[in-house]
């Protein structure tokens, strides 16, 4: 992105580093204020669309892992098997307490489960910074926009404060002139 002199100085008391050194996305911030164009987006779909199969069955694990009504559901399981081990299979049961199977189950389960969860929460995070980055990419442009329009604005109050004082010396001029040719 060429930029000028005076645009380079802008960008300098704006952002307090000149153009060259500048992130590329604040050059893209920069670049999307000069042509008047949005930078909001939608990051979910984004970050989606680049989800792949693994990615989002993690996702889903995780959500069914972490409900209520899979800890309820679980929960339910655990005590029907507890019972049923013990009371009504007193006798021959399959998995008399101290219960080895059930913990060989549960062990399992937690093997492949935590992996996964940690899987989709790394995904959470990378959704966290690509948010956090837009974000940063939005509010930046918010801000310039509004120095320019506070430039804008003082500019014009300047331009009509000028009008006014050659307005108020063409006025002053007139009175002394006919302050002049009074007797």
């Amino acid at each position: 992105m060429a930029i000028d002199e005076a645009k380079a100085k802008v960008v300098q008391r704006w952002l307090g580093r000149s153009p060259q050194r500048l992130a590329p996305a604040e050059q893209r911030v920069l670049e999307s204020a000069r042509q008047h164009s949005t930078i909001a987006a939608d990051t979910n779909i984004q970050f989606e669309r680049e989800a792949s199969f693994g990615d989002r069955v993690a996702d889903r694990i995780a959500a069914v892992g972490g409900s209520w009504s899979f800890i309820i559901g679980f929960f339910i399981f655990l005590a029907t098997w507890v019972a049923g081990n013990t009371m009504l299979l007193a006798r021959d049961a399959p998995d008399p307490y101290p219960f080895i199977f059930l913990n060989l189950v549960l062990s399992m389960i937690a093997a492949f489960q935590a992996p996964i969860i940690i899987m989709s929460q790394n995904r959470a995070s990378d959704r966290d910074r690509l948010e956090a980055r837009h974000d940063y990419e939005v509010n930046l442009k918010s801000e310039i926009e509004i120095l320019a329009l506070h430039e804008k604005l003082d500019a014009l109050r300047a331009a009509e404060l000028a009008r006014i004082a050659g307005l108020m010396e063409d006025v002053a001029a007139r009175l002394e002139r006919l302050e002049a040719r009074r007797p």
